[in-house]
């Protein structure tokens, strides 16, 4: 045999080379491994003659591969930190008498070392072991050096490898099925079927010892509801393979991958190639295919592989089935979104921190049920799977949206995820519903973790309150709750229902404040004001009863009661010798949506015989902005019916400038915030502007808040048409307004 002879130790049979004064070399074509021998000794001559005896052996395919410690202590600080060690040659004698005796109750007791093999040696027969010590701590072989020849020492190594072996293959089965035991009570604890595959795909790729890319793909075949098609679609992914989530398999991995898993799908089987291992797993309800990189699975037998599938398939039948019970109780039909009541569930989930997020939401479309009338109910269902679509593909994947009523979505999230100008702008553009192409805006309530409730149904109350208080307010379109909100809520409630019994029992007052012509110096017409009076003799501010009148929807109905008023009050002042009067009289938003308001404004003029231009319209740049293109339209409805037009608080707004030139005015209010000032060190430059404005666009202006000759003076110069306010006149009921107009004085000056 030449000198590159093997040394082999296979099949119980040992093969040396011809001449022991030259070591051979195992054949390297033939090494897959290596066992891990560590020699325990305090004499370092004992480590080379080891060495040397076991040099250039193979067991099963495997080298040798030596470690060396020469004290009880070292070979405990490598067997903590080297792992896989498959035989140790221990020297009993060393430091001690008894360090190699010691060193074993360590390595069996503390560091619960059970597979590791071991072989005693030493030079003194005296110190042997007694029998039960070796029975005890599992010891493989007892020999005294002057008796362990090479090759007693060969097939005491060998049968301590083979043992080793064996005892490795009962301990990774145990592992292996407590791993699977533990997967598999950890699957069956979960809720949510998201939970449970996200769980399914990390775990097993621990257990599997996978490398960082695993997928776990599924086929709906048997229940459509999940995927638009059948076909096996990537349920969950880690690594590269997360970017694939929701998708079919064979548009987005690579080739070889798809090669791989059509393979396991044709032939109902685990396929294991090029470091890709396909695991198919076959359950009631479905199919599914674990893919994994460079993992351990063909290390593992048939039979736990098996018994693995079998636990995954009977958990995945049971998910998918609480899967499908979930989506009748707490899945909105239409939308597939989480209902009220899994919106609620969540929320309590949410108020014991178990459900990430700061911050609670509810939108509301304006005006839906508008659209169902309008457009039909398969219009608005349209509409509403399209602000859904809208709503997932733009808002951040960590956002909880739900469906909690007929056009009311939810939302939990965090302040940044959910901030006011991430949402909102999601409406500005239409949407696409069939063939109806459907501008739409939508209202925020808004609740924060900090002034949440202790409960689901409190947290849900609190953002409701905010939502309608948003509703409710012209002047934005959304609202954070805030504790105030509940005994305001109460308050709210209670003024309504006063507001509304006063307006029926003929409670309710309009009073008019003058206008001066200010270049005739005549007063040619007046303002109509509606006036609550309280049961204290004075009045409730027009501030808190509007807003209140709006919200309740009371607003169009008194709306159209100060009209008719001021109609009579025009007629009545005519008889009284006063003609050519006119009255301006306040439009809020909620008449403007009022189908018919247009024609009620032409039908009360003609009923009360008034000329339509000596009603004025005012508006405010708040009204105009709400809805532009509403209000745009039935504003030019009114001029062409020679009804004039103003609007009030010029300049208080933000963007009206845009669509100044396109209503149909006649006159421009400055606001009595820009005129104050004047004559007290503001220099009205606003107040100014404003009047150049209106004229170069050829509209009167009307200055308000006119308290002092000063400022009269003032927007006398500048050709101002017309002056309100408490220097001229105060706001008074119209008894006073007819005895104040006859008896008008004829010295004010022009």
């Amino acid at each position: 045999m030449n000198r590159h002879a093997t040394n082999m130790v296979e099949d119980d049979t040992f093969i040396f080379a011809d001449n022991e004064n030259e070591p051979d070399f195992a054949d390297e074509a033939k090494v897959t491994g290596s066992w891990k021998i560590l020699i325990v000794d305090d004499e370092p001559e004992i480590h080379k003659i080891t060495e040397l005896a076991l040099a250039n052996t193979l067991v099963g395919n495997c080298r040798l591969e030596f470690l060396h410690a020469y004290s009880g202590n070292e070979a405990l600080d490598i067997l903590t930190t080297v792992k896989d060690i498959a035989v140790i040659l221990l020297d009993v004698v060393m430091e001690s008498d008894d360090a190699g005796l010691m060193a074993v109750r360590k390595i069996r007791e503390n560091l619960k070392l059970t597979d590791v093999r071991i072989i005693l040696r030493t030079g003194q027969p005296g110190y042997a072991p007694e029998e039960s010590v070796i029975m005890e701590y599992d010891i493989n072989d007892y020999k005294t050096k002057t008796e362990l020849t090479r090759n007693k020492l060969l097939t005491s190594v060998f049968s301590a490898i083979r043992s080793f072996q064996q005892l490795s293959v009962i301990s990774q089965s145990r592992n292996f099925l407590e791993q699977i035991n533990t997967l598999n009570q950890e699957l069956i604890s979960t809720e949510q079927f998201q939970e449970f595959t996200d769980l399914l795909v990390g775990n097993s790729n621990k257990l599997f010892a996978g490398g960082t890319d695993a997928a776990l793909l599924l086929n709906y075949s048997k229940d459509k509801k999940f995927v638009p098609e059948d076909g096996f679609w990537v349920n969950r992914g880690i690594g590269a393979y997360q970017q694939f989530t929701d998708m079919r398999f064979e548009c987005v991995m690579s080739e070889n991958v798809v090669h791989l898993i059509s393979k396991a799908i044709k032939t109902s089987g685990h396929v294991f190639e090029d470091d890709i291992e396909i695991i198919y797993i076959e359950a009631k309800s479905c199919t599914a295919i674990l893919v994994l990189n460079n993992s351990i699975v063909e290390t593992i037998s048939a039979a736990l592989l098996q018994t693995y599938c079998a636990n995954v398939g009977s958990s995945l039948d049971n998910s998918i089935l609480i899967k499908q019970v979930s989506q009748v109780a707490y899945q909105d039909r239409l939308t597939g979104l989480a209902n009220r009541s899994r919106f609620i569930q969540l929320l309590d989930l949410y108020t014991k921190n178990r459900l990430s997020g700061d911050r609670v939401m509810l939108l509301d479309i304006d005006h839906f049920s508008d659209i169902n009338d309008g457009l039909g109910q398969e219009a608005g269902n349209a509409l509403l799977l399209c602000v859904t679509e809208r709503l997932k593909n733009s808002l951040d994947p960590s956002v909880t949206i739900a469906r909690i009523g007929a056009d009311i979505f939810g939302f939990i999230g965090t302040t940044k995820t959910l901030d006011t100008n991430v949402v909102l702008p999601l409406f500005n553009q239409s949407f696409q519903a069939e063939e109806h192409l459907i501008p739409i805006n939508a209202t925020l309530g808004i609740c924060d973790k900090l002034n949440g409730g202790k409960n689901g149904l409190s947290v849900l109350k609190h953002t409701n309150i905010a939502l309608n208080k948003a509703k409710k307010d012209t002047q934005s379109r959304y609202r954070f709750y805030e504790t105030e909100m509940e005994d305001e809520t109460s308050w709210r409630l209670g003024m309504i229902r006063s507001l509304v019994n006063d307006f029926n029992h003929g409670k309710l007052q309009v009073w008019y404040q003058p206008q001066l012509n200010v270049k005739t110096g005549r007063f040619d017409g007046m303002e109509a004001l509606l006036r609550w009076p309280n049961s204290d003799g004075g009045f409730i501010s027009p501030l808190i009863f509007i807003p209140l009148a709006e919200y309740s929807g009371l607003i169009v109905e008194l709306g159209m009661w100060v009209l008719e008023q001021s109609c009579e009050q025009v007629k009545k002042l005519e008889q009284l010798g006063l003609t050519g009067l006119r009255v301006a009289v306040n439009i809020s938003m909620p008449q403007f949506r009022n189908s018919n308001f247009v024609q009620n404004v032409i039908e009360t003029a003609k009923k009360y015989e008034v000329d339509p231009e000596q009603i004025e319209l005012e508006i405010t740049e708040s009204v105009v902005m709400d809805d532009p293109k509403l209000v745009i339209i039935a504003l030019e409805e009114l001029k062409k019916n020679k009804f004039a037009i103003a609007i009030d608080d010029f300049g208080t707004g933000f963007s009206s400038l845009s669509y100044l030139q396109q209503l149909p005015l006649d006159r421009i209010k400055v606001d009595r915030e820009f005129i104050k000032g004047i004559g007290e060190g503001g220099d009205g430059i606003i107040a100014e502007t404003v009047i150049s404005l209106s004229q170069k666009l050829g509209k009167e202006t009307v200055a308000e808040g006119i308290e002092t000759q000063f400022q009269l003076d003032f927007i006398r110069n500048l050709n101002c048409d017309v002056s309100q306010g408490y220097f001229h006149a105060k706001p008074m009921p119209a008894e006073q307004l007819e005895t104040f107009l006859l008896g008008q004085l004829p010295d004010v000056e022009p």
